[in-house]
């Protein structure tokens, strides 16, 4: 029986209230039969929602490792997390930790205070600990510092069935094994084999005469969006890490490219909108303006420029003072037009759509586009100065500015990204406020020179 989204909402929420009882109630058992019987992912949305003292007693009712089932899924900020970390007792909250997904784990700990860092490690099992501390050593947008080392490898020399014997052993331990990555006897990536290819094979083969030798892998020191563009271009359920001698030293699974891609693409939305790319929701007032203040003061200044153009143009404006009523207008629809080419430029680069036999094809075809709206919004706005002033050169005045700065606004949307990503910079940084400030500047310098060409004919 299917079941709609409302009807789970009301399931979910009756489920929640029962669990709620039971915590209060003491009631280990009842607990333990609903709430393990809930996918991780609900189990930590019921976790959120739950009293302080509610969560005190869910720690007596559940082992570390259970609770690490779903703090795994928990997306928090990373004063959430200290907050969160700060009301466990200190040993449970370091054995939640070390019982996560090692990758997982690294997000937390590098979010938390060093302090509190330091006092979690040494309280964890000692493989854990090690093998975090080893991940941490990456930086953290990097194919290593995303990687999880929680990996299943296979010796080539094996046999299928001392392969599948195996398997049994160490798969309870594994993040993923529908892939299982081959290496040689001194643990370089030496090829591939799938779940299904090892257990259709002959017991009697050998790994490495039944293994794919061709293996598409990334370096630890990779950046984690070209990672990304790998696994969606080969649409892998994971993908093999290596350092620089080929030795196999972890694996990145979809579910963290996911987080990847929602990490980048929020990113990139904060910076064209000229904010930082760590701003909370949880900020205070005070935090988030100091966040803003370098992007907005950096805009002022080039806002200045704009004015100061207009006092320069003071005559003209002088002169003919119904030029002002069409300023916004002009620069207006040139910082809209160079907005879209730029979202049109970092989406393209983003997901590696733009090559660079491309890069001159999407500039002609942003000029075209630019082109062809300035000309439609041109005659359309000729149109309306005819029919309200009754002044013809007037609508030619703005109507050729509008082609020309539109023209011009979607080749500077689309070539300063690329050139910025020319020269390793993110093109994100190319945001739409300062790119609509230089429109702004360029389409007043367009607008006033036409109008001093024609101010004989207006005058």
């Amino acid at each position: 029986m299917n079941m709609s989204r409302d009807d789970r909402e009301i399931d979910f929420e009756a489920v929640r209230q029962t669990l709620v009882n039971y915590l209060e109630e003491g009631n280990l058992d009842g607990f333990r039969e609903v709430f393990m019987d809930l996918h991780n992912y609900e189990q930590g949305e019921i976790y959120q929602t739950i009293t302080d003292e509610q969560r005190n007693t869910l720690y007596h009712f559940l082992s570390p490792q259970e609770v690490s089932d779903f703090f795994d899924l928990l997306e928090l900020e990373a004063d959430e997390y200290e907050e969160l970390l700060d009301k466990i007792d200190a040993r449970y909250a370091a054995h939640i930790i070390g019982a996560m997904q090692y990758d997982n784990a690294v997000d937390i700990l590098n979010e938390i205070s060093r302090e509190k860092m330091t006092t979690y490690l040494p309280l964890m099992n000692k493989e854990d600990a090690a093998e975090i501390r080893s991940l941490m050593n990456y930086e953290e947008d990097t194919a290593g510092g995303i990687m999880t080392t929680e990996i299943v490898s296979i010796n080539s020399e094996m046999t299928v069935r001392e392969a599948m014997r195996y398997l049994k052993e160490v798969a309870p331990e594994s993040e993923m094994i529908y892939y299982l990555f081959v290496t040689d006897s001194a643990n370089h990536l030496a090829g591939i084999i799938s779940l299904r290819e090892l257990i259709v094979a002959d017991d009697d083969e050998y790994i490495g005469d039944v293994m794919t030798e061709r293996v598409v892998s990334v370096r630890v020191s990779d950046d984690q969006e070209e990672v990304a563009q790998i696994v969606r271009d080969y649409d892998f359920l994971a993908v093999p890490v290596v350092d620089f001698q080929d030795h196999l030293v972890g694996i990145i699974t979809a579910d963290d490219i996911m987080d990847v891609i929602h990490e980048e693409a929020g990113e990139d939305y904060s910076r064209l909108a000229g904010m930082s790319d760590n701003e909370s929701t949880s900020d205070t007032a005070m935090e988030t303006a100091k966040k803003r203040l370098p992007w907005l003061i950096g805009l002022t200044f080039m806002g200045m420029i704009t004015a100061w153009m207009l006092s320069f143009f003071e005559d003209t404006l002088a002169r003919v003072v119904l030029l002002s009523a069409f300023i916004p207008v002009i620069s207006g629809m040139a910082g809209n037009t160079g907005t879209q080419s730029l979202a049109v430029a970092i989406r393209g680069i983003s997901t590696g759509e733009i090559k660079e036999s491309s890069k001159v094809k999407l500039a002609g075809r942003e000029l075209g586009s630019g082109f062809i709206t300035g000309i439609v919004c041109g005659i359309v706005i000729f149109i309306i100065i005819i029919v309200m002033y009754r002044e013809p050169v007037l609508g030619i005045i703005v109507s050729g500015s509008l082609i020309a700065s539109m023209s011009v606004a979607t080749i500077i949307g689309t070539v300063v990204p690329l050139l910025m990503n020319k020269m390793g910079i993110d093109p994100a940084v190319a945001s739409g406020p300062f790119i609509t400030t230089a429109n702004d500047i360029i389409s007043l310098l367009i607008y006033f020179a036409l109008a001093n060409v024609f101010m004989s004919s207006l005058l």
